[in-house]
């Protein structure tokens, strides 16, 4: 699953949790209220309430996602962080969530390991590249040294 596509998701399961009838803690409601308050401030572009009126909606997803890959939001390790955080806690605390807008519980945790992974690596930094030292690598990219932190290669 892209990125986008995770955060999007993220969206939905955030929205049809605060939506549904079950109750739902203050940690979910207070995770959800921060990664849409990052989309806001950061990509005041992204209309996020179009998913909190239908949250289950494949298509006002595909929007969300569309106006966020157009707003570079992609590269943004702070929102994933922020998505991930929430799948987290839906996974936890509202697994319900996911049924309700008619996503497979699998694919919530397929998303949230993939969000995982951009928070802790950074999107757009490339594993490194096999045979190649780590000063060719960062030559080419410009990037400080990545196993010596503060020596320039």
């Amino acid at each position: 699953m892209e990125p986008i596509s995770a955060i999007a998701l993220s969206l939905a399961l955030g929205a049809g949790a605060i939506a549904g009838k079950a109750v739902v803690s203050e940690l979910v409601k207070d995770a959800y209220a921060s990664l849409k308050n990052l989309i806001k401030s950061r990509y005041p572009k992204v209309s996020v309430e179009q998913l909190e009126v239908v949250p289950e909606s494949k298509s006002r997803r595909a929007v969300v996602e569309e106006d966020l890959t157009t707003s570079g939001a992609a590269k943004d390790t702070e929102l994933a962080t922020a998505a991930h955080t929430l799948i987290k806690l839906i996974e936890q605390q509202a697994p319900a969530a996911a049924a309700a807008i008619g996503v497979d519980l699998k694919d919530v945790s397929a998303a949230n390991l993939r969000l995982a992974d951009i928070a802790a690596r950074g999107y757009g930094m490339p594993p490194p590249a096999p045979n190649l030292p780590c000063c060719a690598m960062t030559a080419r990219s410009g990037a400080r040294c990545l196993t010596t932190p503060g020596r320039a290669c």
